[in-house]
């Protein structure tokens, strides 16, 4: 039993922990229908700050004591890797925004299709992301709306915060687009980009048509063309890089943060989970162990499947075109207001490893030497 976060205890209950305890049940029972990243990121998990990882040694300078740091797992899929290359593309993307209006449009899939797009994964991912993208620079290109190519970021992300199998694309979209003779930049109407109504027939027009292209044996439901795809697009009204902030979380977080997690008690795991109508995360959830194993690996990407894509004017074949309209568009106020806090599931980084003697609190720590990664086991 793992001790829960509101008994006397203040260990931090861990993903990790939940799969070293509860993951040998779980690999006999489906090991042989895991697919290989769910098989990657378990393995991954569990080795994360371990010997196994191989890291270095420190000698403190003042008691001699020494101090072992293991590397981390670097697997997209641990909830505790990554936090780091979350600044770093924050900073890169921010280097290519245009000082114009941005919207933020989400694409969600239907649920029907969810059982088909687990069997493809790697096939449909793209697609998905693909046609979001494509959906939008096509109905932005008619003079009707913007008339112009706009720019689209495409984030792909697979969870609800309970842990369920929700697939839907958020995009980045420039509020305007370049002229077909690439010297005018068009601008979006205020708070108006395209009609989502329209948007959201010809996303699921597309992307139905793609997959009777691509899997011809395949026989899709009709209810899938006759019901409302859903998709959303509003203004980016608190701030262009609030938004993009929000998506880069989203790119480099998993399913679920190790806060979350609130209890392990008798094979039930207890998190909290966002209640959708508040926002907040207030609601909890219990499930079995396996239950929760499988919530959580069913999100691992399979290797090849990039989580975000660039389309229309930020595709890098168009990074000129980017580079030349950031220099000749006039600059305009379009940063985050000040005091302005977006609610995100995220957990605070951890600092970086004290150079203080944590035994001593006299002495420094100094590196003396380097653990070898550790072979795998003869087959």
């Amino acid at each position: 039993m793992i001790v829960s976060k509101e008994g006397a205890s203040t260990t931090v209950i861990e993903v990790a922990d939940i799969f070293r305890c509860y993951g040998t049940e779980y690999l006999q029972k489906f090991s042989k229908k895991m697919p290989p990243s769910h098989r990657r990121a378990f393995k991954d998990i569990l080795r994360y700050r371990t010997p196994v990882m191989g890291g270095h040694v420190y000698e403190c300078n003042h008691c001699s004591r020494l101090r072992y740091s293991y590397h981390s797992c670097r697997n997209r899929s641990c909830p505790k890797c990554h936090k780091s290359d979350n600044q770093a593309w924050l900073q890169a993307r921010e280097k290519e925004l245009l000082p114009v209006p941005y919207y933020h449009v989400i694409f969600t899939l239907t649920h029907e299709l969810s059982g088909f797009m687990r069997l493809y994964q790697k096939d449909l991912y793209g697609l998905l992301i693909k046609t979001a993208a494509d959906s939008i620079i096509k109905l932005a290109a008619d003079p009707h709306y913007v008339g112009g190519q706009v720019g689209v970021m495409a984030v792909l992300h697979t969870w609800g915060s309970n842990l369920s199998y929700h697939l839907h694309v958020h995009c980045l979209v420039t509020g305007g687009g370049l002229s077909s003779d690439g010297r005018t930049w068009i601008p979006a109407r205020d708070d108006y980009l395209v009609p989502v109504n329209a948007l959201s027939k010809l996303f699921r027009g597309i992307f139905l048509a793609r997959i009777r292209r691509q899997f011809e044996e395949i026989h899709l439901p009709k209810s899938v063309w006759q019901k409302d795809w859903v998709v959303h697009c509003k203004p980016a009204v608190h701030g262009t890089r609030t938004v993009l902030n929000y998506l880069a979380r989203y790119i480099h977080r998993v399913a679920i943060a190790n806060s979350r997690i609130l209890s392990v008690d008798n094979g039930n795991v207890t998190f909290r989970y966002k209640d959708s109508k508040r926002g907040a995360y207030i609601k909890t959830m219990t499930v079995s162990a396996g239950e929760f194993i499988r919530r959580f690996l069913q999100h691992a990407l399979p290797a090849g499947v990039h989580k975000v894509r660039y389309y229309g004017l930020w595709s890098p074949s168009n990074r000129k075109k980017l580079l030349e309209l950031q220099q000749t568009l006039p600059q305009s106020g379009n940063d985050q207001p000040e005091g302005f806090e977006e609610d995100i599931d995220e957990e605070i980084p951890a600092p970086s490893e004290p150079r203080l003697c944590p035994h001593c609190r006299k002495g420094m720590l100094v590196r003396i030497g380097r653990l070898p990664r550790q072979g795998r086991a003869p087959p």
